[in-house]
């Protein structure tokens, strides 16, 4: 009976999932030639009903706070699933940073004649439909809507269970500036079901669904990647790093450092491992040991940092690949830029580094030389986001190489066809 009865919700999951699939695909036809104006009379819409929601928003985060302390979540996870006021402000603020971005669908770009007289250029066009899994922080459901949206996708959006009651708000506010702009509300649809089935079905929605785009722990990454049978924008986890080189400015290293660990834990770009030139090491490395030991960071270090900063745990080889979420940090002291590059070349997940120097020769060879998504200079890791790069948000951050790098706002959520301009050209 017991298997009877799963076979039937499996069927239903199927069905459910395939019905989400045909309207998003209908909706994506329709948004796809939706005029600029009426795609951010939306936008600004949605930032207003989010605004006037902010008790119901912060009364149904509530509940999925009180289920996650209940069922045990770790602090990195509940920091990630809490809103409060000025995280609801930021959703708002997003969605009308994303109306004033100009409206990347229609583009045309590299338009040349060719020997034949014909006119060869290239259009920049949606995707079509955006499936996105994502853990933990309700602010996706906006920034993803926002986004899909202006670059004329349709979206599915299947947030985690532990994020249920939020995500159902934010959604709901969402739908309902759809509805005051005249547009399909089918364009924005949540998966209304915490069944992991539903998850399995969406990476295989091939016949509706363009591209797949997860956000959350390194496991759920990796299992879709490996079961999709849609293309996937991804990155695994956020391994980054911060080093402070012999030239760098004492007061801008500590400044930086300190807040790139500090300033959130629970984020993909918070540092995770710091590497200090062992030319300053006596020097930074005890102001910033108290400086994290008073915050409550617990501090492990290669040999040469344990000399300087005595009672710390020692860092193993897992230490240096490992994406904590927690305030925890690796520190290692390194003979210069070169041992820096090595060791990011070797451990980083190609997410963001930061070199803080006052060398404009080194900071131009780590520019060129480090292969991530962000690199920065004098700067804290914690800016790699699409807010703060002028995206208006963010759809995730992508440590591939084909397509989209870096975080993916709306240009990475656009493809490019060629269009050819004549006037009764015929090849000879």
């Amino acid at each position: 009976m017991k298997a009877a009865s799963k076979q039937t919700t499996e069927i239903e999951i199927r069905q459910y999932m395939q019905e989400v699939g045909q309207r998003a695909r209908a909706a994506a036809r329709l948004i796809s030639r939706a005029e600029t104006a009426a795609k951010d009379l939306a936008l600004t819409a949605m930032a207003k009903e989010i605004e006037r929601q902010s008790d119901t928003l912060l009364a149904a985060n509530k509940k999925d706070l009180e289920a996650g302390k209940a069922q045990g979540l770790d602090a990195a996870l509940l920091d990630r699933l809490e809103l409060n006021a000025a995280r609801i402000q930021a959703m708002a603020e997003g969605l009308r940073q994303i109306a004033a971005l100009p409206d990347p669908v229609g583009e045309i770009t590299d338009l040349n004649y060719r020997p034949s007289g014909i006119q060869v250029g290239r259009m920049r066009v949606p995707l079509g439909v955006i499936g996105i899994i994502y853990e933990s922080r309700p602010n996706v459901t906006a920034d993803a809507a926002g986004l899909c949206l202006k670059s004329g996708n349709a979206t599915i959006l299947r947030g985690g269970s532990e994020a249920i009651h939020s995500n159902r708000a934010v959604a709901a506010c969402i739908q309902t500036g759809l509805k005051q702009a005249g547009l399909p509300v089918e364009t924005v649809q949540m998966v209304d079901t915490t069944d992991r089935a539903a998850v399995g079905e969406l990476i295989r929605l091939k016949e509706y669904v363009d591209v797949i785009v997860p956000r959350g722990g390194k496991s759920l990454i990796e299992r879709i990647s490996a079961e999709a049978t849609i293309p996937v924008i991804k990155h695994l986890h956020g391994v980054c790093h911060v080093y402070i080189d012999d030239k760098a400015d004492f007061d801008k290293a500590v400044k930086i450092a300190f807040n790139a660990k500090t300033q959130r834990y629970g984020t993909c770009n918070t540092m995770e491992t710091l590497l200090v030139a062992r030319g300053v090491a006596n020097k930074v490395l005890p102001v910033l040991g108290k400086m994290y030991q008073d915050e409550g960071v617990e501090l492990r270090g290669c040999e040469a940092t344990r000399e300087i900063l005595s009672g710390i745990t020692s860092a193993t080889e897992e230490d240096w690949h490992t994406e904590y979420l927690a305030p925890i940090l690796s520190i290692r002291v390194v003979e210069n830029l070169d041992e820096a590059m090595d060791h990011i070349g070797r451990y980083s997940s190609s997410h963001t580094e930061s070199i803080v120097t006052e060398d404009i020769t080194r900071a131009r060879r780590f520019l060129r030389e480090v292969d991530s998504s962000s690199v920065m200079v004098n700067a804290s890791t914690r800016f790699a986001d699409g807010f703060e790069y002028g995206l208006g948000a963010e759809i995730g951050i992508s440590t591939d190489k084909l397509h989209a790098r870096g975080p993916v706002g709306l240009e990475g959520l656009t493809s490019l066809k060629f269009i050819v301009l004549g006037d009764g050209h015929i090849r000879q």
